[in-house]
């Protein structure tokens, strides 16, 4: 059985007055990937900093997703030299 493990670490800062969250994703010999998330308190809201943290944490991964499909996509058009069909 062939075993692979892929890593994502996310890392949470503040970066002119939001939350910031940076979600990287090391893949064995791929490049690493970075996706970036943001949430601000809305001046209405209580301040719940963990609801940020969560916030800016589910942007930066599905960021960080949308670039993995999107390197699917043009690795699959590449080898088969077709369109791909991952975003119908």
């Amino acid at each position: 059985m062939d075993v692979k493990q892929w890593s994502v670490s996310v890392v949470i800062d503040e970066h002119e007055g939001r939350t910031r969250a940076k979600a990287r994703l090391s893949a064995g010999d791929k490049p690493e990937m970075v996706g970036v998330g943001l949430a601000r308190l809305n001046p209405e809201d209580a301040d719940v900093p963990a609801i940020g943290d969560e916030l800016a944490s589910a942007r930066a991964l599905a960021d960080l997703s949308h670039q993995l499909i999107e390197a699917t996509a043009a690795d699959i058009e590449e080898v088969t030299k077709q369109p791909s069909n991952l975003f119908s």
